[in-house]
């Protein structure tokens, strides 16, 4: 028989008590043939009505109550719900009208009141052979019963009297019960669901499930905390296995706790067998977790806080750690971008990003279009492009986001530093294999950061160099605005950083930390509570560093001011020194590259270097004053203009410029 065959036999069924049940109650009542019946109370009618404490008394129909051992949609409902034969029945008589516009008409008359064409509490009760004076029957409507508490039944009227209370059945689940699941709840439209069907596992992962995911497939109904070090790379293993266990799984991203959706969505995975994945959760997740949790199914909560006993403290939660990613998202961006042509290592382009598996793919599309846009093979630029756009962190109040458009063919640097640096993007990209996989970094609460600090005199490249390893990796660089962060009342400033390593933690950007003295500085001997306030700020560094998975530049004008303690938990340190004269010439160059320049610039050029002692911050600004002046004239840069702006920069700088016409001028 077909699904909606099983409902029209059981409101068949129904219909019988219905004609039973009208049949008693004309017998009795003397105006059943006033055609103004249901519009007003007689006095016959209240007396008889008064005669009795139930009107309706004597007048339920003894009928058999729903099968439920059948292997159809309403069996299936009740054994997902937990629904007796009593719920069962409750069900089909609310449901009635929706299929059946006969009955409510007939409703209208059994319920005295043609305006009145729902099932009732009271009604519904009758047809069952009990009454509303029946305490068992009564709880079938409470709140926390497996109707109401499931989401099949909505009793209207709060205001009046239980017994005459209306029953509405959800449209989902009307069509549900007649064989319809081709939409979802309309509750559920625009929120962040998707819904995965079984015959899609290949799509999702060609590879074998782990150990993990193969346990929560197996578990049966459980609600598992899945705590996750990078965002959706053990959570792609638990939906592949549970597709390949022939699960549905329901995929939601909340941006905010709603209990409404949460409802609708633990509705419709009962509904349809299927599981429910939540990933990421978010903060303060209390009322979701309370909602999913202990539901029937089976539910996975992914994220990477600890979880709070406070967030379903009756639940039974299951908390596992997820295991290392190793190499599933490199897999997955080749599965995405598998026709690439691009000259391009992609393991290696993609190991600075730690994307989930649905941002992996939505930057490949991303790629992909853009690539397709421009008439190209899928470029490295695009795949960085694409990457960064799903990954951008929300740091705008606090910091200042630099697109990164220099390499490091434009640091003028010593081996040693630019050597460094270089081993400072391999650690950026090889974190995980060597602190993950080969467990280099162990200890709990150990995070996966890689922290360095830029040391060096004003104007000597410092912020030049994060921008280059930030180009390098394809991340963007995020100056952290102190003005932003530092505050003047106690724990602020500390509330403010972890609101910005919080966010690095879970996205990829390079954050770095200009003038850092200013809050990773020397702790000082206690004089004051300013003091002490100051090295609790301190001491809260400390341990968050330990703790951080992003990547961190610190720079700073004086090595020495920076507290030792921080020191130690640095990974480099990379000194900026102060250009010597070839270098200064190699300054100029590079400032000069794109202007056009008389033929005395390059004799002038190595004159400068060896007169003024400029860094490469205070060459560059004297380039471009020396653009100026050629601009303002409309010619080309010429020998006067460089000396003129090498001698304004000196000048700012507070130091004595000779005087070309003086005798003892050079």
């Amino acid at each position: 028989m077909s699904e909606p065959s099983v409902v029209l036999h059981s409101i068949e069924a129904l219909r019988a008590r219905v004609a039973a049940l009208v049949d008693a109650r004309s017998a009795g009542d003397p105006t059943a043939g006033d055609p103004m019946r249901g519009l007003y109370v007689t006095e016959e009618a209240a007396r008889r009505i008064a005669s009795g404490p139930d009107g309706h008394a004597g007048h339920a129909v003894g009928v058999p109550l729903p099968d439920l051992g059948r292997d159809d949609r309403l069996g299936a409902l009740a054994r997902a719900f937990g629904l007796s034969s009593l719920d069962a029945h409750i069900l089909l008589a609310a449901l009635a009208p929706d299929v059946d516009r006969g009955f409510e008409a007939l409703y209208g008359y059994l319920n005295d009141d043609v305006g009145r064409r729902r099932a009732t509490v009271a009604l519904a009760l009758d047809l069952a052979g009990t009454g509303p004076h029946d305490p068992v029957g009564r709880d079938r409507f409470h709140p926390a019963a497996p109707l109401r508490s499931g989401g099949l039944l909505d009793v209207e009227d709060e205001d009046r009297p239980l017994p005459g209370r209306a029953l509405r059945v959800p449209e989902r689940v009307v069509a549900h019960l007649l064989g319809d699941d081709t939409r979802m709840d309309p509750q559920l439209a625009g929120v962040g669901v998707e819904l995965l069907m079984p015959f899609s596992v290949g799509a999702v992962s060609d590879a074998a499930p782990s150990s993990l995911g193969a346990r929560v497939a197996a578990a049966g109904p459980v609600t598992v905390h899945l705590r996750e070090r990078v965002p959706g790379a053990a959570t792609e293993d638990v939906v592949a296995a549970l597709l390949g266990a022939g699960r549905p799984v329901l995929r939601y991203r909340p941006d905010s706790v709603d209990v409404v959706v949460a409802r609708a969505l633990l509705r419709e995975a009962r509904l349809r067998g299927a599981a429910v994945v939540v990933e990421p959760l978010p903060s303060r997740p209390g009322p979701l977790v309370r909602v999913l949790a202990s539901s029937g199914t089976t539910v996975v909560l992914a994220g990477g806080d600890a979880p709070d006993p406070g967030w379903a403290p009756d639940a039974e939660l299951v908390t596992l750690e997820a295991p290392d990613a190793g190499a599933g998202p490199a897999g997955l961006w080749h599965r995405e971008l598998d026709a690439l042509e691009g000259d391009f290592d992609l393991t290696e382009a993609t190991a600075p990003y730690r994307l989930s598996g649905d941002q992996i793919r939505r930057a490949a599309r991303a790629a992909r279009a853009l690539a397709a846009f421009e008439g190209t093979a899928v470029t490295l630029a695009q795949v960085q492009q694409s990457a960064r756009l799903v990954s951008a962190p929300l740091l705008d109040s606090h910091a200042r986001r630099i697109r990164p458009a220099v390499g490091f063919p434009d640091l003028v640097l010593p081996e040693e530093p630019l050597g460094l640096l270089h081993e400072l993007t391999g650690r950026a990209r090889n974190r995980d294999r060597v602190l993950g996989e080969w467990r280099l970094r162990t200890g709990g609460g150990r995070g996966r950061g890689v922290v360095a600090l830029f040391a060096g005199e004003s104007g000597t490249g410092k912020t030049l160099g994060a921008e280059v390893v930030a180009g390098e990796l394809g991340l963007d660089l995020y100056v952290v605005d102190l003005s932003s962060v530092v505050d003047k009342y106690v724990g602020e400033t500390e509330k403010n950083l972890e609101r910005i390593f919080v966010e690095v933690d879970r996205t990829d950007c390079v954050l770095l930390f200009d003038e850092a003295d200013a809050v990773f500085g020397k702790r000082s001997e206690v004089k004051s509570s300013h003091d002490r306030y100051a090295n609790l700020e301190s001491a809260y560094l400390l341990q968050r560093l330990e703790a951080f998975d992003g990547i961190a530049v610190l720079t700073t004008n004086l090595r020495a001011n920076i507290d030792d303690a921080f020191t130690r938990r640095l990974d480099l340190v990379v000194d900026f020194p102060f250009p010597d004269p070839e270098q200064r010439v190699s300054l100029w160059h590079s400032c000069l590259a794109g202007t056009p320049k008389a033929g005395d610039v390059e004799e002038e050029i190595v004159r400068c270097a060896e007169e003024f002692e400029l860094a490469g911050g205070a060459i560059r600004s004297a380039a471009v004053t020396a653009g100026y002046l050629a601009a303002a004239r409309g010619s080309a840069v010429t020998g006067e203009d460089v000396r003129a702006g090498a001698r304004r920069e000196y000048r700012k700088a507070g130091r004595l410029v000779p005087d070309a016409g003086a005798p003892w001028a050079p």
